[in-house]
């Protein structure tokens, strides 16, 4: 069975909106990270608004890139291009754009369980606030790994909308990256009875 993984950047007041307030906290050690969790997993699920921003900008990526660890930049970039993706939407329209990408209209807790159920890597949602929560509701989030920014946004959407269900999780891994993110790392805590 595949694991749904959650990865999110997220304000030390929990934002995760528009992430570009992240650039100023680039590093080698924050993109390898990145690289090797994309490279583990097989498939990305995304919202719309992620979906659009991402079928925008990833296509086209490395076309005028000419800096430092370019080859990398390429190789993440193919991932990104070649893996299957599922996009949660109900105002999208098939055929989606952006290559390998399908469209799940119908029941979302549904459509996620069975595709849990497929052969194949990891399952990775980035972004896509409004579906973390809707896949959490259905307990269907197998980890959240959360990038922490040292950085006070004050507003901003938040990762965990208001009124979410009180839910135990369990610290799997903590990894601290030299520009002052935080990478947490939590799975649903398993009740003992």
């Amino acid at each position: 069975m595949r694991k749904l993984i959650v990865s999110e950047f997220v304000s030390l007041d929990g934002v995760m909106e528009d992430p570009r307030w992240t650039f100023q906290f680039m590093s080698e050690e924050r993109e390898d990270f990145k690289f090797d969790e994309l490279s583990a997993s097989g498939a990305l699920l995304l919202g719309r608004v992620t979906y659009e921003g991402f079928a925008a900008a990833w296509p086209t990526m490395t076309d005028q890139y000419e800096g430092p660890r370019r080859d990398e930049l390429q190789s993440y970039t193919d991932m990104m291009n070649g893996y299957p993706k599922y996009v949660v939407s109900t105002t999208l329209e098939e055929p989606l754009e952006w290559n390998n990408s399908t469209l799940i209209k119908g029941d979302v807790a549904e459509e996620v369980s069975r595709l849990k159920e497929e052969d194949g890597g990891d399952i990775l949602l980035f972004g896509s606030g409004t579906l973390v929560n809707t896949l959490t509701r259905h307990g269907l989030v197998d980890e959240y790994r959360l990038m922490v920014f040292p950085i006070l946004l004050g507003g901003g959407q938040r990762l965990f909308e208001e009124g979410t269900e009180t839910t135990v999780l369990r610290l799997v891994e903590t990894k601290m990256l030299g520009s002052g993110v935080i990478v947490l790392s939590y799975s649903p805590a398993v009740e003992e009875g």
